[in-house]
């Protein structure tokens, strides 16, 4: 079996993977990079054009949006995914047509391209857990990642041989649910013993029955990052209060789907009688979670639908609306709009417009690219200044050490590409895993290939 990376180990962005073993090939997502014009995985055409499937693990444009060059260079099947997933991709390629357009350069594909893509849904044929036969050669299992509603982790059998994609993972949503990856007993190869699920005693007992997987591709986007969720939000509360105790605004930039969906309901919550605008497309991206509840924790339906119903919220949709809703709002307000990098108009209006006035704070929460305005008001690089207004703290959406290590003790593999952070973080990780006995790391960047060999 062997992995070629597309794009996405050694960097934050075109998730794209290559999996290839006798004569079967397929892929793991194909997403973009929001640098620039936009980076795209290094397809090759010939290649492309004669997978025998492709898999979305979800609707984020890192994993998604390059997805119909594949149809532009001749791919014809199926890509498996899930409709949650369907469902809000068509957002996200607009987002990306917008972004492009911005830069002033070509999309490398046309609107036919998206209308090619065909969709199969992963949850409609076999529930998580359960193993799907897609022909005689390949076979998969599914789980919920707990990073979108829709997004999956992937469990693989080409042609007897195991791979593992966690897709961006997180068991530490206060609104998705996660499935803990573990081999299911009737896929165990012969003379294997079944693994321990995440816990526990789990390295010692793994490493004693032997790795059960041949390949993993494993989400460490946070590297050698030791805080859990509760640590994190500790560290916002403090800054978003400290903000607020000054009479100032807080501007929150938050992607469409995903963790916008959670920090309003959290700042909700944390602040019950603080007055909170939002972008009519965030909170549309709640009240649809609620008709997607497979997805959800036991107690978020309730919490969404009370969040729907907030006092103290104002719903924006137009330019006139938002010029009302910050005229109107008090200074001590929150507010939430799309576009987590600060790269959209929209978003760029609201800093403006805050920055003019005085009084606020911005506060960063997930990755901001090379280029993007929010690293450059939080780092004062790539050719901006800093703003001393601006802090950046981490929501958790991704891995660090302690979530790595979990899923290594879950689910061993004989060889695992840790994906998702820059060259400098994986190796890192790498080597402080490798400390504690961890053995078969890889850190890879775009056009590494990597063999896991396998004992008949």
């Amino acid at each position: 079996m062997q992995v070629t990376v597309w794009g996405g180990a050694g960097e934050h962005g075109r998730s794209c993977y290559l999996i290839e073993h006798r004569q079967t090939r397929l892929l793991l997502d194909c997403g973009v990079k929001k640098e620039g014009p936009g980076a795209y995985p290094s397809l090759v055409g010939e290649t492309a054009a004669g997978l025998d499937a492709v898999f979305l693990s979800h609707a984020h444009e890192d994993h998604s949006v390059a997805i119909p060059l594949l149809y532009k260079l001749g791919y014809r099947g199926a890509v498996w995914t899930t409709r949650a997933t369907v469902r809000q991709l068509p957002a996200y390629f607009r987002a990306w047509k917008q972004y492009v357009a911005a830069q002033g350069a070509p999309l490398p594909y046309e609107e036919e391209h998206i209308d090619a893509i065909q969709y199969a849904y992963l949850e409609e044929t076999a529930g998580p857990g359960e193993w799907l036969a897609l022909s005689p050669k390949l076979s998969v299992c599914w789980g919920r990642s707990g990073h979108l509603p829709g997004s999956v982790w992937l469990l693989l059998n080409i042609e007897g041989r195991l791979a593992f994609f966690s897709g961006d993972y997180t068991s530490e949503s206060a609104l998705l649910a996660a499935d803990i990856p573990a081999l299911p007993a009737a896929e165990l190869r012969s003379g294997e013993e079944a693994q321990p699920v995440l816990g526990g005693a789990g390295r010692s007992l793994a490493r004693a029955n032997g790795p059960t997987v041949d390949l993993a591709i494993v989400d460490a986007a946070y590297g050698g990052d030791p805080d859990s969720q509760g640590e994190k939000l500790a560290l916002l509360k403090a800054a978003v209060g400290e903000a607020l105790h000054r009479g100032e605004t807080v501007l929150l930039p938050v992607p469409v789907f995903g963790r916008g969906q959670e920090l309003l309901l959290w700042a909700q919550e944390t602040f019950p009688d603080v007055r909170i605008v939002a972008e009519k497309e965030i909170v549309d991206g709640l009240a649809d979670m609620l008709q997607w509840r497979a997805w959800l924790r036991e107690n978020a339906a309730g919490r969404i639908a009370r969040g729907l119903q907030h006092g103290c919220m104002t719903v924006v949709d137009d330019p006139a609306g938002r010029e009302r809703a910050i005229g109107a709002a008090p200074a001590a307000a929150i507010v939430f709009t799309s576009d987590g990098m600060m790269q959209s108009a929209k978003c760029r209006w609201y800093y403006e417009v805050l920055k003019r006035r005085g009084g606020y704070r911005v506060i960063l929460t997930g990755h901001l690219a090379q280029g993007s305005l929010g690293r450059r008001l939080i780092t004062g690089q790539d050719g901006g200044v800093g703003d001393p207004a601006a802090r950046f703290v981490r929501y958790k959406v991704h891995q660090g050490k302690p979530d790595v290590r979990a899923m290594l003790d879950a689910l061993p593999s004989k060889e695992t590409v840790l994906v998702h952070a820059g060259k400098e973080t994986t190796d890192a990780l790498s080597a402080e895993l490798a400390r504690e006995g961890y053995a078969g790391l890889h850190s890879l960047v775009i056009g590494d290939a990597l063999q896991a060999n396998s004992k008949e």
